[in-house]
């Protein structure tokens, strides 16, 4: 391997112009024949068996040459980036110049890590939320165990709103029974919202063992497009009505849905729990905020690439989420009306941000003198290892070691930042409350916000404030977060001497 040129480009860009010479594109062509012979079906000669020459002189010469050139120009790329001690961040564009019997020519672009010039990032001001819990926020934290409790009760009454009525139900669009419209001993809340708009009102008033006819319009929007902005009526049959019995909330209610003895306890433990939630959300906003200011003060031609292939391991990293919980990614995709390109496009902005906060935070580390000791490292083994329910050892087995002295490096950097910072007058638009459920992933609702959320999930999780995931084995095949090539090149011309 022979590096003839590099050139730097815009934007943190270098283009490698790398050779091979005939004995490197001899070893791979051979490989590549080795491995394809027993495909090849040549005249007069069992399947596997034909000689490389007599292959090469039925499909000529050059009939391996692309496959050996993508089975061999990784391992040349990669080390010609260590030669010219290159920093990659992303896959190269590969580009064949010429190829022949006496080796072949490949030009690489390749973005490598921007210099950053680091601005203020010590004594920063940023705003942060005076954390207040009052008796009705307490009051809200009650509500679903007393949801729990609740007890329903028939009634010999008309129904009312909040009421739930047992139903048979049958759907007609134009006298005729349509798909998926029929339902025998269906309880529904009404005013719950959870039928088409209409349906609910019009059971308003109803006794059980009244006949009913609902006449109702579907939604546009609706997902069954053949139901879609069409009139349908509903032949309705109520069996009973059901009004809710609320518990009486007193001692006796919080021994029944808690581990305490008193209400007073439960309310108590209630509210130090949210506090620490709101605390742990107005600490997250105060640190993200004081991490924007890091990032905006400093400059860094960060290139394209970079940004792509953050936001491709993002999407990566959620699609593997997603199919954790046994649902595959593919029929996640056609529920939701999402596709890979509309989620990464969604994803580019907290890419951007993931980029310029592990930049800020490499050029403080290399400014502060900042290392990452093997105590260190065993330390947040051992702390993984307690969280997951794992022996520190096999922490160490799963997470790369890279990976978590990148985190742990990027944490001490982070921790200059907010050590020396003060918190500031919290702005009026509460941004606290938001994160009060977090490490909760909670499932789309509709096809516009679910994008945005999707794309969005991965935001943070490099952050050094943001929880770290279980550690997990990498997937076979998965690329490590300093990309080196793929296999695959732009196809040229081949030339033959």
């Amino acid at each position: 391997m022979n590096v003839k040129s590099v050139e730097k480009l815009e934007k943190s860009m270098v283009a490698l112009t790398i050779e091979a010479s005939a004995a490197e594109l001899e070893a791979a062509v051979d490989k590549v024949y080795k491995k394809q012979r027993g495909k090849i079906m040549i005249p007069g000669f069992r399947k596997g068996h034909a000689p490389r020459k007599i292959i090469e002189a039925m499909y000529g010469t050059d009939v391996f040459y692309e496959d050996a050139v993508n089975e061999i120009y990784p391992d040349l790329f990669a080390q010609a980036a260590e030669q010219e001690k290159l920093d990659t961040v992303a896959y190269p564009e590969v580009e064949l110049q010429d190829i022949n019997k006496e080796g072949f020519t490949f030009k690489a672009t390749v973005a490598v890590r921007p210099e950053v010039t680091l601005g203020d990032y010590k004594g920063l001001t940023a705003p942060k939320e005076t954390v207040k819990v009052t008796d009705k926020d307490i009051d809200e934290e009650l509500k679903p165990y007393i949801q729990r409790a609740t007890s329903m009760k028939d009634v010999d009454r008309k129904a009312k709103k909040g009421d739930t009525v047992t139903i048979d139900f049958e759907g007609f669009m134009d006298g005729k029974a349509f798909e998926g419209g029929k339902a025998e001993g269906h309880d529904l809340e009404l005013g719950s919202g959870s039928f088409i708009p209409g349906f609910e009102d019009q059971l308003i008033g109803a006794k059980a063992g009244e006949d009913k006819e609902v006449k109702v319009t579907f939604p546009a929007e609706y997902q069954a497009e053949e139901l879609a902005g069409k009139e349908a009526t509903f032949k309705v049959t109520v069996h009973a009505v059901k009004e809710k019995v609320e518990p009486t909330l007193d001692d006796e209610f919080a021994k029944d849905v808690s581990e305490f003895e008193t209400l007073e306890a439960l309310r108590k433990d209630l509210g130090d729990k949210l506090t620490e939630r709101r605390e742990r959300a107005a600490r997250s906003a105060f640190e993200e905020a004081l991490l924007d200011q890091v990032t905006e003060n400093m400059t860094a031609d960060i290139p394209d690439a970079m940004v792509n292939f953050r936001a491709q391991r993002m999407l990566e990293d959620y699609s593997q989420r997603i199919t954790s919980q046994g649902i595959p990614f593919d029929q996640y995709l056609a529920m939701t009306g999402l596709t890979v390109d509309m989620l990464k496009e969604q994803a580019m902005e907290g890419a951007l941000r993931q980029v310029k906060t592990d930049l800020a935070l490499g050029a403080i580390a290399k400014a502060e003198g900042i290392e990452v000791t093997d105590a260190d490292i065993d330390a947040e083994c051992a702390r993984l290892g307690e969280q997951y329910h794992m022996t520190a050892e096999d922490v160490k087995k799963v997470v790369p070691l890279g990976d978590l002295k990148n985190d742990l490096t990027n944490q001490k950097a982070a921790n200059i930042v907010f050590d020396s910072a003060k918190a500031g007058k919290a702005p009026a638009k509460k941004a606290a409350k938001k994160a009060e459920d977090e490490g909760e992933e909670k499932k789309p609702a509709a096809k516009k916000s679910t994008a945005k959320k999707a794309a969005k999930a991965d935001e943070g999780e490099e952050k050094p404030a943001a929880k770290k995931k279980a550690p997990a084995k990498k997937a076979e095949g998965e690329a490590e977060k300093k990309p080196a090539a793929k296999k695959t090149t732009k196809k040229a011309e081949k030339t033959e001497e």
